[in-house]
């Protein structure tokens, strides 16, 4: 069984699926693996726009204080 303090299920829509199997058999990676290099670019990239650290907004997203403007 999983730890459910360190792994969460995501459900998403069967196409969504489809082409994030499709991505891991291009890239060689699990969908796990996928999904984390993808939130971990985003993250990345919104913190730039925001011009705070990664570590910086990685924090504000955890801690629910992220802006929630649509910029």
């Amino acid at each position: 069984m999983m730890d459910i303090k360190k792994f969460k299920s995501v459900a998403v829509p069967v196409e969504t699926h489809a082409l994030l199997k499709g991505l891991c058999g291009i890239k060689y990676r699990a969908p796990a693996g996928m999904i984390t290099k993808l939130v971990n670019e985003y993250v990345a990239y919104l913190a730039a726009e925001k011009k705070l650290s990664i570590e910086q907004f990685k924090k504000s997203l955890i801690n629910g204080e992220a802006s929630h403007d649509r910029t």
